[in-house]
């Protein structure tokens, strides 16, 4: 019998005698599970699932099925128990005029979460009122299976929205609105829809994606069958411990180079080209001034740190504050939601520039994903991400335009970007495709 088989016994079998007013029961297991988090949770029948690894790698959950949903997050903290966790995301654009079939938010109160944290593992269950959905729950969770198969198809088609051309015109009018002091920046984005030969599931696309790209969140949203968001994202939106709070401003962009020379080379460049570090500020200015009515301190990492990726390198500064009490994980997702990196400044304008020119939803792309509790909370930025919709693909990516943004240069930074995923399907994927 394996560890989980055990642990789901013994859950099951403490479940029969459970206390009145019990919220939650955990069980450690013995040892690790056969197989990968990702490998299991595809294959379990419970809707909807989630998936979440942090970017040291130290925390991973396998979150499964809903006592309790919410699309605004704020009630969820009415029921939660200490222990309890709320896991979702709250999308960029949801039910705005541009894009009213996208929620705004959807959180949920899982009915079972396997936990790795470090080298241990835990199975957990969160009990409603009736103990019997919980045991149902147990009941159906498929432990044997097969591993999956990696990704093996090939790109058919591309179509870009904006096209090029349409691209240009974008920064350039956007780049216009700069210099006649409408905005200081506006993050415009581009959505990539893939044919694909054989279709993949969003487990094989998170599987690959998670053993290839590292310091990196990995999550996987999947709401249904049929409609899932996937991504690996270096951005933390904010991660919140009692009253201190950590984030980030991660903004200014390369590629790698092809040997260690020339990503040195193209390393220095980045740390010292204005137009890459103004960029940056602008996202530490906007941060800090969001954070101001919500902290007694905030205090800015003096100097710019070098992000390396598999396919980019970022300029990074990190962000600590010291909150006000009383200030929870929904108070902070809409002052930092959507920051600057991934939409412009100021805020308001860069939202209506991009509501009222971009050529697409962003839906849950841009937004953020992650968990809130009473004691804490953790949000990604959700970008490098793909949604899955039946048998189709669309990728997103973005670009801070700014003055000194060059059209030409943006959309090949796109190119860089959408590569964290791509590349998992194919190396060559401008190659005898539409545009």
């Amino acid at each position: 019998m394996s560890h989980l088989e055990q642990a789901i016994i013994q859950l099951l079998d403490k479940l029969k005698s459970v206390p009145p007013g019990t919220k939650r029961l955990e069980q450690p297991l013995d040892g690790k599970p056969k197989s990968s988090s990702i490998d299991w949770l595809d294959v379990q029948p419970h809707y909807p699932k989630f998936y979440w690894q942090s970017r040291d790698t130290r925390e991973e959950v396998v979150a499964l099925g809903q006592l309790h949903t919410f699309s605004e997050p704020a009630p969820a903290y009415a029921i939660l128990d200490h222990n309890q966790r709320v896991w979702g995301g709250r999308s960029f654009d949801g039910h705005t005029a541009k894009n009213r079939r996208c929620m705004p938010a959807f959180f949920f109160l899982p009915q079972i979460e396997l936990i790795r944290f470090d080298k241990g593992w835990r199975l957990a269950v969160n009990i409603g009122t009736n103990v019997d959905i919980s045991i149902r729950a147990l009941q159906r969770l498929i432990v044997s299976h097969q591993d999956l198969p990696p990704i093996s198809t090939s790109v058919v088609a591309m179509t870009h929205t904006p096209t090029e051309e349409k691209w240009g015109q974008l920064v350039d009018d956007v780049l216009q609105g700069i210099q006649h002091n409408k905005f200081k920046k506006v993050v415009l984005a581009r959505k990539t829809s893939i044919d694909l030969q054989t279709p993949i599931s969003p487990a094989q696309l998170l599987k690959a994606s998670y053993l290839n790209n590292h310091h990196s969140f990995h999550f996987l949203m999947a709401l249904s069958p049929k409609h899932s968001f996937v991504g690996s994202t270096p951005e933390r939106l904010y991660r919140r411990r009692g009253q201190e709070l950590e984030t980030e401003a991660l903004a200014g962009t390369i590629g790698r180079g092809g040997n260690a020379s020339h990503d040195m080379q193209l390393s220095n460049w980045l740390t010292q080209d204005v137009k890459n570090i103004n960029e940056n500020q602008y996202v530490v200015d906007d941060i800090q001034q969001s954070l101001a009515p919500h902290s007694r301190m905030v205090a800015i990492e003096e100097e710019l740190r070098l992000v390396r990726l598999r396919k980019v390198q970022h300029l990074k500064r990190n962000i600590h504050a010291q909150l006000k009490a009383g200030i929870n994980g929904v108070q902070l997702l809409q002052a930092l939601q959507p920051t600057a990196a991934v939409a412009g400044l100021p805020r308001q304008a860069a939202m209506q520039y991009i509501e009222q020119n971009e050529p697409f939803a962003r839906g849950w792309y841009a937004g953020s994903v992650g968990y809130l509790s009473h004691d804490g909370a953790e949000f990604c930025v959700a970008i490098r991400s793909a949604l899955i919709v039946e048998d189709q693909l669309q990728l997103f990516a973005g670009a801070g335009i700014v003055p000194g943004s060059v059209a030409e240069h943006e959309w090949q930074e796109l190119d860089k970007k959408m590569s964290t995923l791509l590349s998992l399907i194919t190396e060559h994927p401008l190659l005898g495709v539409a545009s």
